[in-house]
């Protein structure tokens, strides 16, 4: 039987009895762990599910990884590259890969009878992945689009049709600055609104053919493929396995491509987001010592009130190695007990705003309605696991104090 954990237990039983004057200064300790860890757990959270968000709603508009001409710069006007190309079929074998789809994207200038607004016209096949936007879809539908016929519907955004005042079934021009300048009529058969602005001011999605038309480029011509994968944590590993097979090469049209990443298409954003991790480990390393000072505090008051048991069992032959375990153990005990409380409250409030998502946001400033959550089981763990080692580790140095007692002064002490 291991001594110093009983008696560790005898200590934390006999904690609840009125006459211990550190009960209270231990309940502010237990709290301090409680308020600590929720805090964590919330932060943490929070922080994840802003970054997954706003994550997929960027790469709903322009996919994990994209494989353009080389000569593409930042501008919409693109080279074109052919779609028939060798090797398609090992990047859709490649484990890890969702999906692969054509896209053209061209500058113009939506007009209706009384407003003007400039956007960028994405054109997609019939290979298209529909998924993120029939999530964000408010009205109507999305575009069918087949081999046979061009589709003349376009899927234009909340924020677009606000401004132009279009609904569904609306009739817009859209017109192009090139040489000659050119003009087509589109139908408003869906709205989206991903509350991501900057974005949905910008995109709307037609047919593939209308584009390639006013481009005036052959039916195998593209801008590029986008390349949707299943795991964003490992986007790098999935560029450099693409970048193999395509990044550099010349194409059967003779133009050499490259592969970019979401990350390099959208600095900014994704910049910002990496911001958020700064302010996440400020809040654990903060909680942490906030916690861990609160334990210090009461474990010496426990100490303190514990003077003539230490005396005892020097009395009896008891090393101070064995003292500081019975104090360790009894600390663990407490630690416990508040990061059972902390889990209880942060999971808690994450639930929540998770199903009620009580507490909103201005989607303008912050791209979110309400504050998301993305709760995560290894996440819980790690904090739990984290918090329980630090503070015990903690623990350690005050209880070393015990070694400094004398037994013959600590029994007369009261």
């Amino acid at each position: 039987m291991n001594l110093e954990l009983f008696i560790a237990r005898r200590l934390v039983s006999r904690q609840h009895s009125r006459e211990s004057f550190s009960r209270p200064i231990v309940a502010v300790a237990i709290s301090g762990i409680a308020i600590g860890l929720a805090v964590m757990i919330v932060s943490v959270a929070i922080v994840t599910g802003f970054k997954k968000e706003i994550s997929e709603k960027v790469i709903g508009f322009g996919a994990h990884l994209q494989i353009v001409n080389y000569d593409n710069n930042s501008s919409y006007e693109t080279v074109p590259i052919t779609s028939e190309q060798d090797w398609i079929e090992d990047i859709t074998e490649l484990e890890g890969i969702r999906s692969l789809n054509k896209f053209i994207v061209k500058a113009g200038i939506i007009k209706t009878d009384e407003y003007l607004h400039g956007a960028v016209f994405k054109g997609i096949d019939t290979d298209y992945d529909w998924t993120f936007f029939c999530q964000y879809l408010v009205e109507g539908d999305t575009l069918t689009i087949v081999d046979s016929l061009k589709s003349g519907n376009i899927l234009v955004s909340e924020y677009i049709a606000k401004a132009l005042h279009l609904k569904l079934g609306d009739d817009l021009g859209a017109y192009f600055i090139q040489d000659p300048p050119r003009m087509r009529k589109f139908i408003v058969s869906g709205i989206y609104n991903t509350q991501l602005t900057d974005l949905d001011k910008l995109f709307v999605l037609v047919d593939i053919k209308h584009l390639r038309k006013l481009n005036n480029w052959d039916d195998n011509q593209i801008t590029g493929f986008e390349i949707q994968v299943e795991d964003f944590s490992k986007l790098v590993d999935y560029e450099i396995a693409v970048n193999r097979m395509v990044g550099n090469n010349f194409s059967p049209d003779g133009s050499v491509l490259k592969v970019r990443s979401i990350k390099e298409e959208y600095p900014g954003i994704f910049d910002w987001l990496s911001l958020l991790d700064m302010n996440v480990w400020i809040i654990l390393f903060l909680m942490l010592a906030v916690a861990g000072f609160n334990m210090v505090s009461g474990l010496l008051v426990i100490i303190l009130e514990r003077v003539n048991m230490i005396g005892i069992m020097k009395s009896m032959g008891a090393r101070n190695i064995q003292i500081e375990k019975v104090f360790v153990y009894f600390a663990g005990f407490l630690i416990s007990r508040g990061l059972l409380f902390g889990n209880v409250i942060g999971i808690g409030i994450c639930l929540i705003q998770l199903f009620t998502g009580v507490i909103t946001l201005d989607p303008e400033s912050y791209y979110v309605s309400s504050v998301p959550i993305n709760l995560n089981i290894w996440h819980i763990l790690i904090l739990n696991a984290g918090t329980m080692l630090t503070t015990i580790i903690i623990m350690i140095f005050p209880s070393m104090i015990v070694s400094k007692i004398n037994p013959a002064d600590s029994i007369r002490f009261n």
